[in-house]
């Protein structure tokens, strides 16, 4: 599963094949045919794993972290920590794929950025019901832009193979929700 998700987010949906997985792990692509027999249900597998321990890990961040500036943090940083291994986001790679991805994967897409965004516009909420991000801020676009700015970036890294991540404060800066750090002033 989690070579069959590193092919997702290296190659893309329609570029990867049973061979290409079955030549990684190896195994003969039987194997795989055998627990997922069309490519339809390894990738909604894959998909369905990586959104549970993408909602795992935004739990831990609200049950270790307390402030809205560390969530949003350690969400910027678990997002692009495959951005530092030269991967696009699972989301991302499968939404620049979505004409062709199967109808069931590209309602998956749908809802795997659903999620993310409601994680997001709760975490700001809270920051706003506590003071913590200006009281104006319109949570579901900040929210929006969190996203965009980090999918953005992510693709950026990965067509120049740079690995240069967005820097969480600029992040939090960009969205409006954070004085510009000094080198933007």
């Amino acid at each position: 599963m989690r070579t069959a998700e590193s092919l997702l987010r290296s190659k893309g949906y329609a570029a990867f094949s049973y061979a290409d997985l079955a030549e990684a792990v190896g195994i003969r692509k039987a194997s795989i045919h055998h627990h997922f027999p069309a490519k339809e249900d390894l990738g909604l597998a894959v998909v369905q794993a990586y959104v549970e321990r993408m909602v795992q890990s935004y739990d831990d961040i609200c049950h270790r972290h307390s402030s809205v500036e560390v969530r949003l943090a350690a969400f910027a940083d678990w997002f692009m920590a495959g951005a530092k291994e030269g991967r696009l986001p699972l989301c991302g790679a499968l939404a620049a794929e979505m004409a062709v991805l199967p109808p069931r994967l590209q309602a998956l897409t749908r809802n795997f950025f659903r999620i993310q965004l409601q994680w997001l516009q709760k975490v700001l909420d809270e920051g706003a019901a506590l003071q913590e991000i200006p009281a104006h801020i319109d949570t579901e676009v900040c929210s929006r832009q969190i996203l965009s700015l980090l999918e953005g970036s992510s693709f950026v890294d990965w067509a120049l193979d740079d690995r240069k991540t967005v820097d969480a404060r600029t992040l939090l800066c960009l969205a409006g929700i954070s004085p510009a750090p000094r080198a933007l002033h």
